[in-house]
C-alpha cells in the first residue's frame, strides 16, 4: 500500500508520505515506551516506595507533541494525495494508447476515480495510522518485556509470528472476499446501466415490465457472493481474535508461574500484567485493521494499475513530415490478440490530395486500418507512415495535427454548438466557423435552435439527431483543415437529406486534404481516385470503379449485389 500511495503522489512528493509514516512509527514507539515506564512506577507504588515519575512524564509530553505533528502530517499527506491523484491520472491517461479506452476499462476508471477520494481519506484517517501504531506499540512493549524478564519477552516474541500468520489469514480472507464483491458490483452496475440504456428496445419487446434476465442474474450473483464473503470474513476475524486471546492467556500463565516461583516480585507482576495487556491490546485491533487495509489496498491497487499501464512510446522529437498528406501501410500484420490477426501483410499507399475508399465485407479490417493510422494501436509487423514518417516516430500532438477523424459514432460535449465545432480549431475566426458550418449544413441546424450558436447540445449531443451530430463532426473536420481526413462509415446510417450534406462536405474536404473513407454504400465511392478492397484482412483488389468492375472480381460482385438490391420491393400478399 505504501508503494501505491507513493506512486499516486509521484516521485517529487513521495517524501510527504515517508515523513508521515516515520512520525506515526515514532508515536507508536513512544506509546509503547510510556507503557513500559509505567511498570517501575506501579511496582514502586505497590511496594510502598516513592515512584520516580519524571521519565514517564517526559515521554508522555514528547508523545503528545509527536502525536500532534503526526496528525497534521497525516492531514497534509491525505490532501496532497487526493489533489495529486486526479492530476496524475489525467497526465497518464493522455499518454495511453487510444485503443486502451474500451467501454470496460473506461467504466472501471470512472469508478476508481470517483471512489478514490473517499478511499484515500479513509486510509489516512482511519486505517494507516491506527495500524502502524497498533504494530509499533506492541513491538516496543515486547522489547520492554525482554528487559524486565527474558522469559516473558521470549514468549511474547514467539507469539508474534503466530499472530502474524493469523492476521495474514484474516486479511487475505477479507481481501479475497472484497475482490469478489468488487467484481460482482461492477457487473451489477454495468447491467443496471445497460438496462437503463436499452429501455427503448426492452419496451418495444415488452421486456421492461417482466424483468431483464441479465440484470436479475447479476443481482442474484451479487447477493450470493456477499453472503459468502460475510461468512468467510467472520471466520477470518474470529481466527485473529482467538489467536490474540491465546497469546494473552499463555503470557499470563507464564507470568503467574514466574511469580509463584519467586522469580518476579508480586508488585512487579501487577505492573507487568498491565504491560502484557499493552502488548496484546493493540494486536487485537490489528486483525480488523489489516483486513480493512487489504480491502482499501485492493481499491488503491485498481487505481494505481491505471498508472502502471505502459504509456504510448513517444520520441523526444518528431521525424520530419516531408510528404504531407501521404498515407502508407507497408506489409502490416496486426491483431488485437496475438493469435488472431485482423490484418495480414497489408500494403497500400494513399497519395497526397487523393480520395481513397476502403470497401469490403464486415470484419475485413477496414476500421482497423483507420485505427492504426490514428495510432490507436501500434502494429506488430510492418510500418504505418503518415506524411512520410512512421507514426511511431511522431509525437502524439504532431500526428494528431495531421489527422481529422470522422467516425460513425459521434460524441458531442455538453457545451454550445459553437464550442463543439471549434474543437477542430479553437483559434478559428467566426468567419471560418460560419463557412465550415455552411459547407456541412450545420447553419441550417443552428437557425432553428432556440439560442442559435449558444445552444447547449447536451451530453453526447442528445439535443440533436444522429444525422445532425454527424454534420457537426464533419464541420469540425472542415474547420481543422488537416492534411488528412479519415472517415469511418460517416454516411452508413444517415437519411437522404443528411447524407447529401455529408457527401457535399466530403467533396469540399477533398479539395485541400487527402481523404481516406470507409463506405458500405458503393454508390458513394464511384468517383474515388482509388478503391481498395479488403477481404479477410488482406488487400484483394485496388483500382478505380471502372477498372474494378471490368476486372469482374470481388468488387464487381459487391457492385452487382448492390445493384440487384435496388430493385427489391415489398409486394402485398396475394
Amino acid at each position: 500500500m505504501i508503494t501505491d500511495l507513493r506512486l499516486l503522489l509521484g516521485p517529487g512528493r513521495a517524501h510527504i508520505l515517508t515523513g508521515y509514516v516515520a512520525w506515526t512509527v515514532l508515536f507508536g514507539v513512544l506509546s509503547g515506551l510510556a507503557s513500559a515506564l509505567l511498570v517501575p512506577v506501579v511496582a514502586d507504588l505497590a511496594s510502598g516506595q516513592r515512584a520516580d515519575l519524571l521519565p514517564l512524564a517526559v515521554v508522555t509530553v514528547v508523545a503528545a507533541v509527536v502525536r500532534y505533528v503526526q496528525t497534521t502530517r497525516g492531514s497534509a499527506a491525505a490532501l496532497e494525495t487526493m489533489s495529486s491523484m486526479h492530476q496524475r491520472l489525467g497526465d497518464h491517461v493522455v499518454s495511453l494508447p487510444l485503443g486502451w479506452f474500451d467501454s470496460d476499462r473506461t467504466g472501471r476508471l470512472t469508478r476508481v476515480a470517483t471512489d478514490g477520494t473517499v478511499m484515500i481519506t479513509g486510509i489516512f484517517a482511519h486505517l494507516l495510522s491506527p495500524l502502524v501504531i497498533s504494530v509499533a506499540a506492541p513491538v516496543t512493549a515486547a522489547v520492554a518485556l525482554f528487559w524486565y524478564d527474558w522469559r516473558i519477552g521470549l514468549v511474547a516474541a514467539l507469539s508474534m509470528p503466530v499472530l502474524a500468520l493469523a492476521f495474514r489469514f484474516a486479511a487475505q480472507t477479507l481481501a479475497r472476499g472484497e475482490a469478489r464483491n468488487h467484481a460482482a458490483d461492477v457487473e451489477a452496475g454495468a447491467r443496471v446501466i445497460e438496462f437503463a440504456r436499452s429501455q427503448r428496445v426492452l419496451r418495444a419487446f415488452g421486456r421492461a415490465v417482466h424483468g431483464y434476465q441479465p440484470l436479475e442474474q447479476a443481482i442474484e450473483q451479487q447477493r450470493r457472493i456477499r453472503r459468502r464473503t460475510l461468512g468467510q470474513g467472520v471466520v477470518g476475524l474470529s481466527v485473529g481474535g482467538l489467536t490474540v486471546q491465546l497469546a494473552v492467556t499463555v503470557l499470563m500463565l507464564v507470568l503467574v508461574w514466574l511469580t509463584l516461583a519467586g522469580s518476579i516480585a508480586p508488585a512487579a507482576a501487577v505492573a507487568l500484567i498491565a504491560l502484557v495487556f499493552r502488548f496484546a491490546g493493540p494486536l487485537a485491533d490489528v486483525s480488523e485493521y489489516a483486513g480493512a487495509i487489504r480491502i482499501a489496498g485492493g481499491d488503491l491497487r485498481r487505481l494505481t494499475d491505471v498508472l502502471r499501464q505502459p504509456a504510448m512510446p513517444q520520441p523526444r522529437a518528431s521525424a520530419p513530415l516531408d510528404q504531407p498528406g501521404r498515407i502508407e501501410l507497408d506489409n502490416v500484420t496486426f491483431g488485437y490478440r496475438p493469435d488472431t490477426p485482423v490484418l495480414r501483410s497489408v500494403s497500400l499507399t494513399v497519395p497526397p490530395g487523393s480520395v481513397t475508399a476502403l470497401v469490403g465485407p464486415s470484419g475485413s479490417g477496414k476500421t482497423t486500418v483507420i485505427r492504426l493510422i490514428s495510432r490507436f494501436w501500434d502494429t506488430r509487423q510492418g510500418a504505418v507512415r503518415v506524411g512520410g514518417a512512421d507514426v511511431r516516430d511522431l509525437r502524439t500532438e504532431d500526428l494528431t495535427s495531421q489527422l481529422a477523424v470522422v467516425s460513425q459514432d459521434v460524441y458531442l460535449f455538453d457545451d454550445t454548438m459553437a464550442a463543439n465545432i471549434r474543437l477542430g480549431r479553437p483559434d478559428a475566426t467566426d468567419a471560418d466557423l460560419a463557412e465550415a458550418a455552411r459547407l456541412a449544413g450545420v447553419d441550417e441546424i443552428v437557425a432553428r435552435l432556440p439560442d442559435g450558436w449558444h445552444t447547449r447540445v447536451g451530453e453526447g449531443g442528445t439535443a440533436l439527431s444522429g444525422g445532425e451530430r454527424q454534420r457537426v463532426s464533419i464541420a469540425r473536420a472542415l474547420l481543422k483543415r488537416a492534411p488528412i481526413v479519415l472517415l469511418d462509415e460517416a454516411t452508413a446510417a444517415l437519411d437522404p437529406e443528411n447524407e447529401r450534406y455529408v457527401q457535399r462536405s466530403i467533396r469540399q474536404l477533398a479539395q485541400h486534404s487527402t481523404v481516406l473513407l470507409i463506405a458500405h454504400r458503393l454508390g458513394n465511392v464511384v468517383d474515388a481516385d482509388q478503391i481498395v478492397v479488403l477481404d479477410d484482412g488482406r488487400v484483394v483488389e485496388t483500382g478505380t470503379h471502372q477498372s474494378l468492375v471490368a476486372a469482374d472480381g470481388p468488387y464487381a460482385k459487391l457492385w452487382r449485389a448492390m445493384a440487384n438490391g435496388r430493385g427489391w420491393r415489398l409486394n402485398a400478399p396475394q
